[in-house]
Formats: C-alpha cells, structure tokens, sequence
C-alpha cells in the first residue's frame, strides 16, 4: 500500500510562464499582445478569470455544432436536422468553460439566435452535406526554429478543396476589405500551418461569417493564397512579441477597445 501523499499541485511561476510563451505561439495570442500588451499580460500571464461573455457563449455554442456537423461529413455519415439541433442544446448546455451571467430572459432569447444562425447556415448549403472535407478542427503545429521564431500552433476550423475555412459570428454585417485586413495574422498563420504539415500551398482562405442580425444571414469573405509579403509581415510580428516578452514590455495602448475590454478595472489600477 502506498502511504505517500501525492504532491501537491504546483502552479508555475512568473518567470516559467513567459518562458512557455516565448516557445510556442497561436494567431490569437499574437493578435491580442499586438492589440494591447498589459491585457495580454492579464490574460496569459496573470491568468486573471473573468466570467464568460453571452456572445462568447453563443459563438462557441454554434461553433461546436458546426464542428460536429463537420466530422460527420468527414465520416460520411452527414447529420439530420434534429441531430444538429441535438448536438446545439449539448453544446450550449456545456458549463466546463463556465456560464455567462444572464439577465432576465435573455438566455432564451440567446439560445434561439444561435440556433437561428446555425439552421440559416445549415439551409442554404455554404459546404455541401456530401462533399467530404479534407480537414476538420485538426490542432497543426509549425516549427520556425530556423526563422529565429518561436513554434507556430492553431486549430484549422475546416479545410475543403485545399481552401482554408474559419468560422466566426457576428453582430454587424462584416466588411470585406476590413476583415481581411483585421484577420490578417489568423489567416496567414493557418496558411503557414497547412503548408508546413502538407507540403502543398492552400488555394485560399473563406471566412464564414455567421451574422446576428433579425433575420441571420451568412457572409462569405474569401482570400487568395498566402502572399510572400504576408508571410514576411507575420514573421516581422512574431519578432516584436519574442522581443516584447523577453523584456516584459506589457505596456497598455488606450483607445476605443478598451470599453469592452473585460480588464478594464485592472487596467486603471494598474
């Protein structure tokens, strides 16, 4: 019988963080430290907790169903209708992520938008049920040890026909020429990972947009393949956040996405 107590559960340090940081790095956490370092520094560093926004609930809840959705093409076992919406009050009902703090009647009225976007998508057939994808939520890594770059990782939503598919919801009816611009380090990281892991070049990129408006309607806004100057751009900004946390650098950058920034309060302290 073994009398030893287990050890205890040891968080790991400051200093152990930023050097886990610095090895690996995914297209969202770029983003983010670019957009303001110190909320960066209270996301992944700190590791504040902060409740779930219902947005963030209702994305998440129709992206797991549209991943579900997916493999099952992938299986060529494409879902029923009730399946679907089976697979959505699971999802919605998963608490491991924690649950938003609803006000009165406003989960119900949540519930029904997200499941509204998921049958618009479903209905007018963006992917055919029968046409099975090469990929579907495949975790891809690429090492940049010979750019001098830390290890690029992500999650590639979908891939069909070589083309590179992300979803993502929305309130307001996207802006072509705005999003492939504010998107730009997502889609040019998913690139540099297919490429990696396949030896091919990607046909190109489609981001799904599944917008939250009276009635949903769903945005296609494609992208031609990856670019050199691209690729050279995402490298010049995977330098800047190596640089950055190897001097601590978590300086804020005030502006007009601080009013829905969820580290606010820390911030002003700070």
């Amino acid at each position: 019988m073994n009398t030893l107590a287990e050890a205890p559960h040891k968080e790991p340090s400051e200093k152990e963080i930023l050097t886990g940081l610095q090895e690996k790095v995914s297209a969202s956490r770029l983003s983010l430290f670019l957009q303001c370092r110190l909320k960066f520094f209270f996301r992944y560093v700190l590791r504040l907790k902060k409740p779930k926004t219902p947005s963030l609930h209702v994305g998440n809840s129709v992206h797991s169903v549209l991943k579900t959705w997916n493999k099952a093409r992938w299986l060529q076992k494409p879902l029923t209708l009730k399946q679907a919406h089976n697979a959505y009050i699971e999802a919605w009902s998963d608490t491991s992520e924690g649950m938003p703090v609803w006000e009165a009647g406003e989960e119900d009225a949540e519930k029904t938008t997200g499941w509204r976007l998921v049958e618009t998508y479903l209905r007018e057939s963006h992917v055919p049920a029968d046409l099975k994808p090469d990929a579907v939520e495949v975790p891809v890594e690429a090492d940049l040890v010979n750019h001098g770059l830390p290890r690029l990782i992500g999650i590639l939503d979908l891939v069909q026909r070589r083309q590179i598919i992300d979803y993502k919801t929305s309130a307001t009816t996207p802006n072509p020429e705005k999003v492939a611009h504010t998107t730009e380090i997502q889609t040019t990281g998913y690139a540099i990972l297919y490429r990696h892991n396949t030896g091919q070049k990607e046909s190109g990129m489609a981001l799904h947009h599944l917008v939250k408006l009276k009635n949903p309607k769903v945005v296609i806004t494609t992208m031609p393949p990856m670019t050199r100057h691209q690729e050279n751009r995402l490298f010049r900004q995977m330098e800047a956040y190596v640089t950055g946390l190897q001097h601590e650098q978590f300086v804020p950058s005030p502006g007009m996405h601080c009013s829905s920034c969820e580290f606010f309060n820390e911030c002003r302290r700070h």
